[in-house]
């Protein structure tokens, strides 16, 4: 194997040569940077993957500290791109970071992801995204412009972390069969059947998700939000999921073809 810094030598020993080279050329995008979101960009920019771009129009709260990687007494009022940017280029000088502090809508989407993945590859836009936003439509949207562009493949979701206390029950499958999980069931039932999606079978969405029941009794709208304040959340699970969907990505980005 060439040269590889020992920052990412123990990494670099878990993938073939080309493989490993092709992470280090990756570009993954995070759209989200929260309990999942955050997590997600820390873990591709420990593993080395040499460009991220990050997506929030948020600012660190005190309510975030409980499991934000980013989150911090000192990172309070920073806004959320900013504060995630400062702690990997602690951890990687190197990185080669974009920061987009907006919020993801149909006027910005283009602009952001790129009509196709050759356009996004030339102009610098990442071939894979990981959605880990708290926002429905915003959600509908990148997998309905995904599939469009016959991009499906590029792109994974994130489900709900409201009310799940157990890290061992998330799971990386298909958006069809998730469970206790009322943000994708929300999903699912939008897009079954509706144009470029079939009405039955596999959606071809990978999404990661926790099908633990959730715990009841609080006043919340869970198909709101990921991380519902009125169900509460926990680091330990919502940083899996954003681990997860980061392993996921970089299967992906290192697969030749």
């Amino acid at each position: 194997m060439t040269s590889v810094s020992r920052q990412f030598a123990s990494t670099a020993r878990l993938f073939s040569e080309e493989a490993f080279l092709r992470l280090r050329q990756a570009h993954i995008g995070v759209v989200g940077l929260g309990g999942v979101g955050s997590w997600a960009a820390e873990a591709l920019a420990r593993s080395g993957v040499g460009r991220l771009t990050l997506v929030d129009m948020d600012v660190v709260a005190e309510g975030n500290l409980n499991r934000q990687a980013q989150a911090s007494h000192q990172t309070k009022g920073m806004a959320k791109v900013q504060a995630m940017a400062q702690r990997i280029q602690a951890i990687n000088p190197k990185a080669d970071l974009t920061l987009v502090d907006a919020f993801l809508s149909l006027e910005n989407i283009d602009e952001i992801f790129g009509e196709t993945t050759a356009e996004a590859t030339h102009l610098g836009r990442p071939s894979f995204w990981i959605d880990a936003c708290d926002d429905y439509e915003a959600k509908l949207l990148m997998i309905r412009y995904f599939r469009q562009r016959e991009r499906p493949r590029h792109l994974i979701v994130s489900g709900g972390a409201g009310g799940k206390t157990d890290p061992t029950w998330v799971r990386v499958g298909d958006l069809v069969k998730t469970f206790h999980d009322p943000l994708l069931a929300k999903l699912r039932k939008t897009l079954k059947g509706s144009p470029g999606f079939p009405g039955e079978g596999k959606l071809f969405i990978p999404v990661v998700h926790s099908d633990q029941p959730m715990k009841q009794g609080a006043d919340c709208d869970p198909s709101a939000r990921l991380a519902c304040a009125g169900y509460g959340s926990m680091v330990t699970v919502t940083a899996t999921m954003g681990l997860a969907a980061a392993s996921h990505a970089m299967a992906v980005v290192t697969k030749s073809g």
